[in-house]
């Protein structure tokens, strides 16, 4: 039986294949701010504190089924998909490229080599500079440059991608 060569991709494209026998080793692994959560949490606490207080107190029972089946509807889209959509995004950096999966229901995979030259350049808007993010982009030569969107500590992103480059 022939050994699968190192290069071949995954039976599932989206996980992250890291080489160790090529020297590739894994630097980071993180997600977008947490604090994108503040508002969908702030959602659920609301609906807990209606829910207690409305739930039951309807004259006809079918009212109440209704006020329930709203408040489910609310802690789907409120909570549960932003907590998903949340946990669909992640960035993996290595010593040799960096990863971004993104998606929840379609997912998207974009990769770049930090073997060719490339250029890193961090912005950040709004609060970002408040909760040390921002959104880090890589120009590696190719026509769509891959963006961390509202990366922790962006600056010592740059700074490992900035060192992994030299």
């Amino acid at each position: 039986m022939p050994t699968p060569s190192p290069y071949e991709p995954a039976a599932d494209e989206f996980t992250t294949i890291v080489h160790p026998e090529l020297g590739e080793q894994v630097v980071a692994r993180f997600r977008r701010h947490a604090r994108r959560l503040a508002m969908p949490t702030l959602v659920l606490i609301a609906l807990a504190v209606a829910c207690g207080y409305f739930l039951g107190r309807f004259p006809e029972q079918w009212q109440n089924l209704t006020a329930l089946a709203v408040a489910g509807a609310v802690a789907l889209f409120g909570w549960v998909m932003p907590v998903l959509s949340w946990l669909a995004h992640r960035y993996t950096v290595t010593t040799r490229r960096v990863i971004a999966v993104r998606g929840l229901f379609v997912r998207e995979r974009q990769e770049v080599s930090l073997r060719r030259g490339f250029d890193v350049t961090l912005r950040r808007r709004g609060l970002q500079a408040l909760f040390r993010t921002g959104d880090v982009t890589i120009h590696s030569g190719g026509d769509h440059p891959l963006v961390l969107r509202d990366v922790p500590d962006a600056r010592l992103i740059v700074t490992a991608l900035g060192d992994l480059g030299a």
